[in-house]
């Protein structure tokens, strides 16, 4: 299976049936965060149904992009299942169930690149907001 790719110019054009997941992205962008992927695991995964990509530039910045999305979310009703890696903060995980947001310093989103792990995956790449 090839790699889909689809690149969103704005935030504004999310066409997302999962409100929470938008909410999540825009309070990543809120904070800064770049690189912003959505991976679409519907039809090839069966614990979650997304995972949401970022980076931060620094520990304090991808601390700041986790507490931002938990706050925003849990405004919302939706408490996530599990976080870890928030003390180092080279890379975040908040298990939502539905959906995986993982939140990354520089360093370890190259190291790690669930993009090529999950090639498979339908993706969506957001435009960083200037």
């Amino acid at each position: 299976m090839s790699e889909t790719t689809n690149l969103v110019t704005s935030l504004s054009e999310l066409q997302l049936s999962d409100k929470r997941i938008e909410l999540a992205i825009r309070a990543a962008s809120d904070k800064k965060a770049t690189n912003i992927v959505i991976l679409d695991l519907r039809e090839i995964a069966s614990f979650t149904d997304y995972f949401i990509l970022c980076t931060g530039r620094a520990t304090r910045q991808v601390q700041a992009i986790a507490d931002e999305i938990q706050d925003q979310l849990r405004n919302e009703k939706c408490r996530t299942s599990h976080i870890e890696g928030y003390q180092k903060a080279e890379w975040i995980l908040m298990d939502y169930g539905d959906f995986v947001v993982h939140i990354f310093g520089q360093e370890a989103r190259e190291f790690y690149n669930l993009e090529r792990l999950w090639r498979d995956a339908k993706r969506t790449e957001i435009k960083d907001e200037q």
